[in-house]
């Protein structure tokens, strides 16, 4: 059987042709979740529900967790002490204004949060063998009420020794809403923080202060990845872990809200300003997640975030 230098897995591929030689791929479609599964290990699980054994404090689904390094170890937090809505790798904002106001990022203070919840309505595209993935198709409600229809196309691969999870986000409104201009909320990633904490982007080690969640230009400027290295991890017997997030040039502008005290990582398209969806006009937005065991590193995410920027 051939053998390829960079081995690739598919978790959700349409109308693409991909090689999976020598690993078993299982998707699993169980009651509440999504999983993937490489040589009979998880990689990513999609959660369609909330899960009941955490603390998380909001009735949306339609997240990633947890999602693991090539070692199995998972990265991902729900449901914090500090932040009982982050529960990661989501989509929400903080302050939707249209036919109803939304907070679906569940914090609440400024746009209502109760009967607000991201609810999944169809798993598609369910695929086993030398490729498996699915396409999700999501609504955003609020008080019973679609404001958002989602589609929601992921795949996941193994490439230079990471997990790679594609996502593309597509959202159309049932009527003229408005983001507003925030720090935070968006397309966000949360890392557990269980460890020392290390920040990275293309230009080296990044010693930004940590952002204000009320002071968008505090925000990190635009880049093409940032990346978080967790070293002693105490979880993981004190082994070092990361993540990596690539934003799209095709997506609106953004700056980055990472705060390091909190495992965030949040490029915010409402952080230069307020974004308008018209009816029926979708957004789209794409992201590249990348997950490695041990140092960053750094030449692989490069290359990687560099594939990824071009289609």
């Amino acid at each position: 059987m051939a053998k390829i230098s960079a081995l690739t897995i598919v978790f959700l591929v349409i109308g693409i042709s991909v090689r999976a030689d020598e690993i078993a791929v299982k998707t699993i479609k169980e009651t509440g979740m999504v999983s993937v599964r490489l040589a009979d290990k998880p990689v990513a699980t999609y959660q369609l529900e909330p899960e009941k054994n955490t603390k998380l404090s909001v009735a949306s689904g339609c997240y990633f967790h947890p999602l693991m390094t090539p070692g199995g170890i998972a990265v991902t937090e729900v449901g914090p002490a500090d932040h009982p809505h982050h529960r990661g790798v989501f989509l929400a904002w903080v302050e939707m204004h249209g036919k109803q106001d939304a907070d679906f990022w569940g914090w609440g203070e400024h746009a209502p949060k109760k009967n607000r919840r991201i609810v999944n309505r169809d798993v598609t595209k369910l695929l086993a063998g030398s490729t498996g993935g699915f396409a999700a198709i999501n609504e955003w409600l609020a008080e019973n009420e679609v404001v958002l229809d989602e589609q929601l196309r992921a795949k996941v691969r193994v490439v230079d020794g990471m997990n790679v999870l594609d996502l593309e986000y597509t959202l159309t409104s049932t009527a003229d809403l408005k983001l507003a201009r925030w720090a935070f909320s968006g397309f966000c990633v949360r890392i557990r923080i269980d460890g020392k904490l290390e920040a990275h982007g293309p230009a080296g080690l990044v010693d930004l202060p940590n952002p204000s969640h009320v002071k968008p230009e505090t925000d990190w400027p635009a880049a093409a990845w940032y990346a978080y290295a967790l070293r002693d991890v105490t979880g993981a017997g004190g082994k070092t872990i990361g993540l990596a997030v690539v934003d799209h040039p095709k997506n609106p502008p953004s700056l980055w809200h990472n705060h390091r005290a909190i495992g965030m990582i949040n490029p915010c398209i409402v952080a230069p300003g307020e974004v308008t969806l018209k009816v029926g006009g979708p957004l789209v937005l794409r992201y590249r997640v990348l997950t490695f065991d041990g140092d960053l590193p750094r030449a692989a995410v490069a290359r990687s975030a560099d594939e990824f920027r071009k289609n």
